[in-house]
């Protein structure tokens, strides 16, 4: 999908580098397309606008996404007509109207307000504009908490400035990035696609995790909780916890050889084990 996104200079610099744009301008012109991308957005001279690929703006630059990636990003998220999606830099808001094609309601937030008209437009068209909406606004002052499905095209520096406002989504929102990750936040899944692809190939993504850190009692045993985002340490009874992991409101955990899967639900867990005197538990924070 085509997005508008921000980068600071030494991003853009890298982005440059790396041939994966050039800006336009008297000096420089555009590279060549690779072979998954769209052609490029035009409009007729009534519309007055045609978006190209690498144009600047503030502190941003607008580069397609492939059509293929998006549909592959959707695929990731396991998107449902109930999931609400959101797209941070929706660009001419092709990932807004896949997911609307889709049954979704989707609503794309763009800080330039001729791509904004222009992903209006192109709803209209496709007959989606009843579910896919816009809004012209920055990013980083715009709420998104109501989003199940969060879409992204931006660089990794700008991934982690709003990484603790995402980290505050409810938790098993789904967070699809193109290409780029969340620091060292690692990714729960990252698919490619074909061979064939030469850039803009790769879709990333999280699954909020809820917050389990801290002491809980599980029947007569302490369960003391270490987390780092989705991966969980700590012990239980003294015994350590291995493989821990929380997947949204779900965590997981073996000890001493028992599997533990229990939901989080405010301050309580409760699930079963695998084997033990207690196969279902309850946990309670201390």
């Amino acid at each position: 999908m085509a997005r508008r996104r921000g980068a600071s200079a030494a991003g853009l610099a890298a982005l440059l580098a790396a041939g994966a744009l050039t800006l336009a301008g008297p000096a420089a012109a555009q590279t060549a397309p690779p072979v998954n991308s769209p052609p490029e957005v035009t409009t007729s001279a009534e519309e007055g606008y045609a978006p190209q690929s690498g144009q600047p703006g503030k502190d941003v630059v607008w580069v397609p996404t492939p059509d293929t990636l998006v549909e592959r990003m959707l695929d990731m998220a396991e998107v449902t007509p109930q999931d609400h999606l959101i797209d941070l830099g929706s660009g001419d808001g092709r990932t807004v109207i896949a997911a609307a094609q889709r049954g979704l309601r989707a609503h794309g937030i763009e800080y330039n307000p001729e791509l904004v008209a222009l992903a209006k437009r192109r709803a209209e068209a496709a007959g989606v504009a009843d579910r896919a909406s816009f809004e012209q606004a920055d990013i980083f002052e715009t709420d998104f908490t109501k989003a199940q499905v969060l879409t992204l095209f931006l660089l990794p520096e700008l991934n982690e400035r709003l990484r603790p406002q995402i980290l505050e989504l409810e938790p098993g929102t789904r967070v699809v990035s193109n290409s780029f990750d969340m620091g060292d936040w690692e990714a729960d899944r990252v698919d490619r696609l074909d061979d064939n692809c030469a850039r803009w190939c790769t879709a990333l993504m999280w699954i909020v995790p809820a917050k389990v850190e801290g002491e809980w009692q599980l029947g007569e045993q302490p369960l003391r909780l270490t987390q780092s985002y989705q991966k969980v340490t700590g012990d239980l009874g003294g015994k350590p916890i291995e493989q821990g992991r929380v997947v949204g409101k779900e965590l997981r955990f073996t000890v001493d050889g028992v599997d533990y899967v229990g939901a989080v639900v405010g301050n309580s867990l409760s699930g079963t084990a695998s084997d033990g005197p207690v196969k279902n538990w309850t946990a309670v924070r201390s």
